[in-house]
């Protein structure tokens, strides 16, 4: 694993943390302390946690499988492309359709109708019907 250090981790900023009146009470193990109004998040827990997700996206990965690299916010957006892209994994970086994965089954069959109602227009099924048929 490449090395990721707690002075890295310090100068990227990955310790800010939400503003205290936004945050979710399962977080709290991984709070290490609120600083004006901001909680600070507990870098040794996250580099062991970095850590272990690098584990499983390389036993992921070296198994054949695929990860999906999802990261929507401005400054993330280009990393996440050319990372993704440079790894030949699929991604998001624009907005995130809400159910993509726990609604899979239907949003798959609303592509699939999609693309057969544009198969339809290519060949010209709709140019006979009326306003209210087509």
């Amino acid at each position: 694993m490449p090395v990721i250090s707690m002075k890295a981790l310090l100068e990227t900023g990955v310790h800010f943390g939400h503003r205290t009146r936004r945050w979710n009470p399962k977080m709290k193990p991984y709070i290490f302390t609120e600083r004006n109004g901001i909680h600070i998040l507990d870098l040794q827990q996250t580099l062991v946690s970095l850590k272990s997700v690098y584990d499983i996206v390389r036993d992921t990965v070296q198994g054949g499988g695929v990860v999906l690299f999802v990261g929507t916010k401005r400054q993330a957006q280009e990393t996440i492309a050319r990372e993704a892209a440079r790894s030949r994994m699929p991604y998001v970086n624009q907005r995130w359709l809400g159910g993509t994965l726990t609604n899979w089954r239907t949003i798959r069959q609303r592509i699939q109708y999609l693309k057969d109602l544009e198969g339809r227009r290519e060949r010209g099924e709709f140019e006979f019907l009326t306003k209210k048929e087509a």
